[in-house]
């Protein structure tokens, strides 16, 4: 017996020496030097793969992005450490991606997000997604966003007296402001709180929303930030910590608080007629998560909190970016605004009454402009997945597991689908010019089964801040676009705000 130990012992350590090797070692050179060298994409290093080419300033790694769409008109690869991430920005190819229903896990780089958002929406995969996904789809019918609209109007009113005080043809940074505006409209709607962003911009809680997502997106560029026993000791990584329990403090404080008024707020419960009556009462998203928590003990005050927290966290600099870049757009096209303004005197009159949904939806030349500016400045400019099953694109054979990116920012620029494609035109977005543009070649919202499900929210809430202030205002933009360069991160933010002088209409 005595003999055997040592034989085993030996045959173990053998053992896990050839497992390491093959599978920690071999395997992911093997497929380092296949991806390497069968698919095109920038020189890639062991180890650290193209990590070392990335510029720490978010603009320029903008640039450097859009430089490799067009350096690799097709797909290409990036190395981030071994893993390989896999570039489309053609429409044909993102088919393969968006129109499958197996395709759905979210890239790895997602699991960033999973200590802030837990396994909300966002984050979540397979029968967990699918069952979530049909739970909240009826929390964004349309009366439920006629009723937010509400408090799109009432937030957009107090952005456009706050920018009275500064329409006196003197420059500032527009950017911030309609951020606080967003943080307002989506914390009253997320949460039934106000905040007050609009007027306490430096509250604890929107600053370490804004700072959270920029960490995020820090995190997910550099392999060395990856590990969480090493992330935890840098000094991102204590920030991290430190703005994640002011998060989760909040959410977690204003759940017990709206739980406890409930009854007392809704004492049939949501039905269709508080949802119709907000005037009585201000519903809010966290107000439908309760009450189908009422209905299914299943749906946990932690699940409550991980859909509050993406919604917050998809909500506000989504919508902030969208009608930031819009009102950029048009303050430097004075002959598109001239042709909003037109429209919105047409559908207004002279009036400063809050918009109705019929007038938003009459608003057919500013929603052209909208999409517009989407197309050139999306606020999500990527997209990550992991594939589920072997397939093939962009004439690759690529194996399960395997992360692929859709880079938004590139379908929309494509020259055969968009002609003249940095040039901003809101008529390439009329019916008839639509009638044969491949499905996947527009994709601001993402597309097929995971497409967002807060699309009709955020134009709705982009079509009344931006019609607040150009009902009010003329806007005049200071900067080329290669002084206001993209920045990015998770969400596609101007480097270095969006400088503007606003006068009164007369």
């Amino acid at each position: 017996m005595s003999i055997l130990i040592p034989v085993f012992l030996t045959a173990a350590a053998v053992f896990t020496v050839y497992y390491v090797l093959i599978h920690l070692v071999y395997g992911p050179w093997k497929r380092f030097q296949y991806f390497n060298k069968e698919i095109p994409g920038p020189p890639a290093l062991p180890i650290v793969g193209n990590a070392h080419l990335f510029d720490r300033d978010p603009a320029k790694f903008y640039q450097q992005v859009l430089q490799f769409c067009r350096d690799y008109p097709k797909v290409f690869r990036i190395m981030l450490g071994p893993t390989c991430m896999i570039a489309i920005h053609n429409a044909k190819d993102a088919e393969v991606l968006f129109n499958s229903t197996k395709h759905i896990t979210k890239s790895f780089v997602y699991d960033f997000l999973h200590p802030w958002l837990g396994a909300g929406l966002l984050t979540s995969k397979g029968s967990k997604w699918f069952h979530r996904r049909k739970l909240l789809t009826p929390t964004f019918h349309f009366s439920i966003l006629n009723n937010f609209r509400v408090v799109f109007n009432e937030k957009a009113d107090i952005l456009a007296r706050k920018l009275s005080t500064m329409a006196d043809g003197r420059a500032f940074n527009i950017f911030p402001i309609i951020t606080q505006c967003s943080l307002d409209i989506i914390c009253e709607t997320a949460m039934g709180k106000n905040i007050h962003a609009q007027e306490n911009e430096k509250s604890e809680y929107v600053q370490s929303v804004i700072k959270m997502s920029e960490l995020i997106q820090e995190r997910q560029k550099y392999p060395w930030y990856w590990f969480d026993g090493l992330y935890s000791v840098l000094p991102s990584g204590k920030e991290h910590a430190r703005c994640l329990k002011v998060l989760h403090d909040a959410t977690s404080s204003v759940i017990k608080e709206r739980n406890s008024k409930f009854s007392e707020l809704y004492p049939r419960g949501i039905d269709e007629q508080s949802v119709e009556e907000p005037k009585k009462r201000r519903l809010a998203f966290l107000d439908l998560l309760l009450h189908m928590h009422r209905d299914d003990n299943s749906f946990t005050f932690e699940d409550i909190r991980e859909e509050v927290d993406t919604f917050m966290f998809e909500g506000h600099d989504t919508t902030a970016a969208g009608a930031s870049w819009c009102l950029y757009l048009l303050g430097r096209h004075p002959e598109i605004q001239q042709r909003v303004h037109e429209e919105l005197d047409e559908v207004f009159g002279d009036n400063d009454e809050p918009a109705t949904s019929d007038q938003l939806q009459s608003l057919l030349y500013l929603t052209r402009v909208l999409k517009e500016t989407l197309r050139i400045y999306p606020s999500v400019p990527f997209i990550g997945r992991t594939l589920e099953e072997d397939c093939v694109i962009g004439g690759y054979k690529l194996p399960k597991g395997v992360n692929a990116i859709a880079l938004i920012t590139g379908l929309h620029r494509d020259p055969e689908v968009f002609p003249n494609p940095e040039e901003f035109d809101p008529d390439r977005f009329l019916p008839e010019n639509c009638v044969n543009r491949h499905a996947y070649a527009y994709v601001p919202f993402s597309a097929g089964a995971r497409n967002c499900i807060g699309q009709r929210f955020a134009m709705m809430e982009e079509k009344v801040m931006v019609s607040a202030v150009l009902r009010r205002f003329n806007i005049q933009s200071l900067q080329t676009p290669d002084e206001v360069l993209p920045l990015s991160e998770l969400i596609l933010r101007p480097s270095g705000g969006i400088q503007v002088k606003l006068t009164p209409r007369s």
